[in-house]
C-alpha cells in the first residue's frame, strides 16, 4: 500500500493533515500546534515531497529519509511538520487492524490519571486556588499543575512576590493527598530555581518543570542534584542528539517530550526507550486539547516507562479559543481525575467537518 495524497487543513493555530493510499484507504492526523499555517507550508514542500509512493503501512524508515534528504533544515519546523505524517499514518493503519493506535505498540485502551495543567500567570493566587479546588470537587482531578515565575523571565517574576504567594496558596488550598506540580517555563538562573525550590519542598510540591533555561542543560542538572523533588524538562526538545545528551547526563528526573514537537510517535517512542534504558520516567508535554493529548494518551497506555499522570489543559475559550470545535462528540472526558483511551480505531475522534469546510487547504498527489 502506497500514500497517493497528503492534504492540509489549517489554520494559525491547528493543522489537520489526511492520508489517502492507492486503495483509497485514509487516515487523519495533525502537525504541531502554533503557527500551524507555517507548518503545513513547511509540509508539502519538505515532508510530502518524500513521502508520497513510499510505504504508507511500513514508514520508519521514510521518516529518517525524511531528514537525510532535508538535513540542512534540523530543528523545530520540519520535526513539526513531519508528526503530521507520522501521526495520519497511524490513524489508517490502525483503522485498517480494527484497532486504537496504542495497540500497534503493544498498549491497550484504558485510563489515565490526569493531572489539572493550568497555563496562566495573569491569575491571582487566590483565584488559582479557587479553581483548582473547584476541579478537584467537581472532576475528581487529585494532581494540579501551576505556574511560578515568567516565561523565560531571567529570574523575574510574573509580578514581584507572585512566585511566593501562589506555592502555599495553591499548596495549602488543595491539601493534603493531592499530588502537586509547578511549571518555570525556563524562568531561573541556577541559583534562584534552587531558592524557589526549597520553597517548593516545603510546601510539598514534587515537580518542579523546566526551572531554567531549557537548552542550558547543566544549569538544569545542578538544581536538579541539590533539590530532593523531581526536576523534569524536554518538552521543547526535538533532535536525537540532544535527548541523548541530556538523558546521558541525566540533566533531569523526569522527561517530558511532546509528541507534536519531536516529530510524531515513532519518534516519540523512541526517546522513551532511550529514557527506559537510563530509568528515567516519560511524563509527556500536551499543552492542549488539540489531537496531541489524544496521542499521548495512546503512547502512556503502551510504553513500561509511563510516568505518574497525563497533562491536561484545563483552560477555557476565553483563553484558547482555537481549541475547542474541533472534534466532534465529547473525545476528551474526565472522570475521578482520570482520561480514558477507548477501543475505537484509530486515534479514537472525528475531525469536525464544519472546522475543516473553515480551514486552509492544500493537496499533494503521487504524480
Amino acid at each position: 500500500m502506497k500514500i497517493r495524497k497528503l492534504e492540509t487543513f489549517c489554520n494559525e493555530f491547528v493543522g489537520f493533515v489526511r492520508v489517502t493510499s492507492d486503495t483509497g484507504d485514509q487516515g487523519w492526523g495533525q502537525v504541531s500546534t502554533y503557527n500551524s499555517d507555517i507548518t503545513c507550508e513547511i509540509f508539502h514542500r519538505q515532508v510530502a515531497r518524500h513521502a508520497l509512493g513510499t510505504d504508507a503501512l511500513d514508514f520508519a524508515d521514510t521518516l529518517e529519509i525524511i531528514s537525510e534528504r532535508e538535513h540542512k533544515y534540523p530543528g523545530s519546523y520540519l520535526r513539526r511538520a513531519m508528526t503530521g505524517l507520522d501521526t495520519a499514518l497511524l490513524d489508517l493503519r490502525s483503522k485498517l487492524e480494527g484497532k486504537p493506535v496504542t495497540a500497534l505498540f503493544g498498549g491497550t485502551p484504558g485510563k489515565l490519571r490526569a493531572y489539572a495543567s493550568s497555563m496562566k500567570r495573569d491569575i491571582t493566587p487566590e483565584d488559582e486556588a479557587r479553581r483548582l479546588c473547584k476541579l478537584r470537587d467537581e472532576k475528581g482531578f487529585d494532581a494540579f499543575k501551576w505556574r511560578v515565575g515568567s516565561e523565560c523571565g531571567r529570574d523575574k517574576d510574573e509580578w514581584p512576590g507572585r512566585t511566593e504567594a501562589i506555592v502555599p496558596t495553591v499548596s495549602r488550598a488543595l491539601g493534603d493527598g493531592v499530588a502537586k506540580l509547578v511549571d518555570a517555563n525556563s524562568c531561573y538562573s541556577p541559583r534562584r530555581a534552587i531558592e524557589v525550590g526549597r520553597l517548593l519542598e516545603a510546601e510539598g510540591i514534587g515537580h518542579f518543570e523546566e526551572p531554567c533555561p531549557y537548552w542550558e542543560f547543566a544549569q538544569t542538572k545542578q538544581v536538579t542534584d541539590t533539590l530532593s523533588i523531581d526536576v523534569t524538562g524536554g518538552e521543547q526538545d526535538c533532535e536525537f542528539t540532544t535527548w541523548g545528551t541530556m538523558i546521558g547526563m541525566r540533566a533531569v528526573d523526569v522527561v517530558q517530550p511532546d509528541v507534536m514537537y519531536l516529530g510524531g510517535m515513532l519518534r516519540s517512542l523512541r526517546v522513551a526507550k532511550m529514557a527506559e534504558e537510563a530509568g528515567l520516567p516519560v511524563t509527556p508535554h500536551a499543552a492542549n486539547l488539540s489531537l496531541v493529548t489524544m496521542c499521548t494518551m495512546h503512547l502512556l497506555r503502551a510504553i513500561p516507562n509511563a510516568g505518574k499522570y497525563l497533562e491536561f489543559s484545563i483552560e477555557e475559550e476565553d483563553y484558547y479559543p482555537w481549541q475547542y470545535d474541533l472534534f466532534l462528540g465529547e473525545p476528551y472526558r474526565i472522570s475521578d481525575g482520570r482520561a480514558e483511551v477507548t477501543d475505537q480505531p484509530g486515534w479514537g475522534v472525528e475531525i469536525n467537518p464544519a472546522w475543516l469546510d473553515r480551514a486552509q487547504y492544500k493537496a499533494s498527489e503521487a504524480g
